[in-house]
């Protein structure tokens, strides 16, 4: 088999979960300007949530995934309101920010270890089998493709939501000058609170995409998390369109560098396209945007 296809089906698949990871993260960096290192757990959230409704209790399918979508938010947006925007009010530093997100990220993930073991667990089964496609030469499961074609929806309702609804409209104001935002009469607060919501719904949908294709574990989020960050910077962070970009981007460099070297220089790769961005081009593929 010649191996090409399949490094191009493998990079539409990794692109696409680093998409809607990326979706999510820039929501959260590009109005409240800090590195959401929270965001990383709320992948392991989802899948868990999916893992316990589902495979555990033995609910329905459905279920599982409208609780770890909403529970991921619900979280997401708990952080916010109780951690995050206190310290936004006392004017904190994006480094407290991120270090209290850190702080989020480990309690967490600890937490999980103690409900669920940190055994390596898989959702595989609860959905399609194990059917298989060839296209293009390449081979993709049914969960693969439906991963890309989430991804693709989930990008349009996005692009939207931002261009086309007054909670759009608000969110890009924030994203360019929060206290202007304020001084016209936007609730940012409130805004902010939904934003952290959609951005965890959107990091538990991940999580569940990622428990579908390959498994979960506590502590899965933090690789994934620092690819969307790279995603993001090197497509030019705040800006969906260049996100998505560097979603797919990063996903083909991985994959075709670890064609003739060992797997495990995946992340030196990613890091070393992310060094090359911030010295040749740090605004990233897309100007930074609201």
């Amino acid at each position: 088999m010649d191996i090409i296809p399949q490094l191009v089906a493998n990079s539409l698949i990794a692109g696409s979960i680093y998409a809607i990871l990326t979706l999510g993260f820039n929501l959260t960096y590009s109005t409240a300007k800090f590195i959401d290192m929270g965001f990383g757990v709320l992948t392991a959230i989802g899948g868990y949530s999916v893992f316990y409704f589902s495979k555990t209790l033995g609910a329905p399918l459905w279920i599982g995934l409208i609780a770890g979508i909403l529970l991921s938010g619900i979280v997401s947006f708990l952080a916010y309101t109780f951690i995050y925007k206190p310290l936004r009010a006392r004017k904190s530093s994006g480094a407290v920010l991120l270090i209290a997100s850190l702080g989020v990220l480990t309690a967490l993930q600890a937490g999980l270890a103690i409900l669920f073991t940190s055994q390596f667990q898989t959702l595989s089964g609860l959905l399609y089998g194990n059917r298989i496609f060839e296209l293009f030469g390449g081979t993709f499961t049914a969960v693969q493709l439906s991963i890309f074609c989430i991804g693709a929806a989930l990008f349009t309702l996005l692009w939207v939501m931002l261009k086309r609804t007054l909670f759009g409209k608000a969110v890009t104001a924030i994203s360019d000058d929060e206290e202007v935002s304020k001084i016209v009469g936007i609730n940012t607060d409130r805004i902010m609170g939904r934003i952290f919501f959609f951005s965890g719904a959107i990091g538990g949908l991940a999580g569940i995409l990622i428990g579908f294709d390959t498994g979960i574990e506590p502590i899965m989020g933090l690789p994934w998390l620092l690819a969307a960050v790279v995603a993001a910077i090197v497509g030019g962070i705040g800006n969906i369109y260049g996100g998505v970009a560097g979603a797919f981007l990063l996903a083909f460099a991985e994959n075709f560098g670890i064609w003739k070297i060992a797997g495990e220089w995946k992340s030196a790769i990613a890091f070393a396209l992310l060094i090359l961005f911030l010295l040749f081009r740090p605004q990233g593929i897309f100007k930074k945007s609201g």
